[in-house]
């Protein structure tokens, strides 16, 4: 099915290329054997550090090939010198590779110095927003503390300057009932009196409205007549035709009236 097929198609199913069995024949180096130590996904598929590494080995042979032979003792320090001199090269490349992976190596250490800091930098503005927001917020809560004081305390003033004197008055009953806001039409609850107390003091409560029993009782007293109902059709308060439809000018007339009123 569609679904097998997709977990098992091929470029997931693949392994590493097969590498049939080999035999050398005796007195022969094949080329590729040097190639023996690349793999795939490691050298192969070959890259161009790859290719000069092959390079630098076919060199390195063709160098082997050309050494003179051992036979005299010219040959003997002429193999000396020529090895000494691809020592001395293989040292400097060495070396120059050693430079080039240094400066690779430090240009992913920048880059990671680089991304260390702008994630430090990121995760200091995130704080510094952070600290910036509670301190404003503490900062509104207090000016909130001392607004609200402020109230109470010109309050307690005003109060306090309305008898300066500190003279005993007596209360004036009509002033009270007169005035709205006074202890006798809004109590505070700090001097104990709590109106959701006696919410429903005014509520009416009737034995024959809210039994069932005293609604049976109030049936058995009601006459009989107040059952039929009597109803009366309204009279139009506007002409009607023959037909009995209302005229248009009639419909006008009644919202027009309506409006004025």
């Amino acid at each position: 099915t569609l679904g097998t097929q997709t977990d098992y198609r091929d470029g997931e199913a693949q392994t590493d290329p097969y590498s049939p069995e080999y035999v050398v024949r005796s007195g022969s180096v094949p080329e590729i054997l040097t190639l023996a130590t690349l793999t795939w996904g490691r050298g192969l598929p070959a890259g161009q550090a790859e290719m000069e590494i092959i390079d630098r080995i076919r060199e390195k042979r063709a160098w082997e090939a050309a050494l003179p032979p051992m036979d005299s003792p010219s040959n003997i320090a002429k193999r000396l010198k020529m090895m000494e001199a691809m020592e001395r090269k293989e040292w400097a490349y060495r070396e120059e590779e050693i430079d080039r992976l240094q400066k690779v190596q430090m240009e992913v250490f920048k880059k990671l110095l680089q991304r260390r800091e702008e994630n430090q930098n990121e995760w200091d503005v995130m704080r510094l927003n952070n600290h910036w927001q509670n301190h404003q917020k503490a900062k509104e809560e207090k000016i909130r503390k001392i607004q609200r004081d402020c109230a109470l305390m010109l309050r307690k003033l005003i109060a306090k300057r309305k008898n300066w004197m500190g003279k005993l008055e007596r209360r004036d009953i009509i002033k009270e009932y007169n005035d709205f806001s006074s202890q006798t039409y809004a109590p505070l609850s700090r001097i104990g009196f709590f109106p959701d107390n006696t919410s429903d003091y005014y509520a009416v409560k009737n034995f024959y409205l809210n039994t069932f029993a005293g609604l049976c009782e109030l049936e058995k007293s009601v006459q009989p007549s107040v059952y039929h109902l009597k109803i009366k059709a309204p009279k139009p308060k506007c002409t009607i035709t023959k037909t009995g439809y209302i005229k248009r000018s009639g419909r006008l007339e009644v919202v027009l009236a309506q409006v004025h009123q």
